[in-house]
């Protein structure tokens, strides 16, 4: 007897290409193309794009930014931002011999109500007393929390992204202790304002 043949449909041809666009706030910037079967099945996916590749400029790639795709029209998926981090390669070549690092991992509020999880990092020119590296966290957390408050999210997020937050830091705590290098390490965002 005959076997009735079942002709199995090609799953790629059934699949749409889609562009991620990341939001207005990184001015609706390509991010990648993606694809699925349904426009509903990108709702929740996460995506990751450094910012040199963002912007072209090779130099900038030391820094992922990370986005969710919250809605799709035709053939565009829209984004939101949830967060940033430098790359292990990068801050692993920032590590020295006989000088300290200086991690701080803080709550903030934004201006306008959004809450972040924000960790800054410090590295010394020499190795720093345990009383040195203490006075350093709490200053940095004192004007990390002050610059939030006095900032909406997208401006925070902005001076996070173009090195403008961790210049701030620098320059402050120098004066503690002599530092070679500031970086914000990782942004989260942990809670939006209702509405949002």
């Amino acid at each position: 007897m005959a076997r009735k043949t079942v002709r199995k449909t090609d799953r790629w041809k059934t699949k749409n290409w889609y562009q991620v666009v990341a939001p207005e706030m990184f001015g609706r910037s390509v991010i990648c193309e993606t694809f699925a079967d349904a426009p509903e099945k990108l709702i929740g996916r996460t995506v990751s794009v450094t910012v040199g590749d963002m912007v072209k400029d090779f130099s900038k790639q030391n820094t992922k930014l990370h986005f969710t795709i919250t809605d799709v029209s035709g053939d565009t998926a829209g984004t939101s931002f949830t967060g940033h981090q430098m790359t292990n390669d990068y801050i692993g070549s920032l590590i020295k011999r006989q000088t300290s690092r200086i991690d701080a991992n803080l709550e903030v509020y934004t201006k306008d109500g959004y809450r972040m999880r924000i960790k800054p990092t410090c590295f010394t020119t020499h190795r720093a007393k345990t009383s040195q590296i203490e006075a350093v966290r709490k200053s940095v957390e004192e004007l990390i929390h002050d610059r939030a408050r006095k900032l909406d999210f997208e401006k925070l997020i902005e001076e996070v992204v173009n090195g403008k937050l961790s210049a701030k830091v620098y320059r402050s705590i120098k004066t503690i202790y002599p530092m070679r290098r500031v970086e914000i390490l990782k942004t989260e965002i942990t809670g939006t304002p209702v509405g949002k």
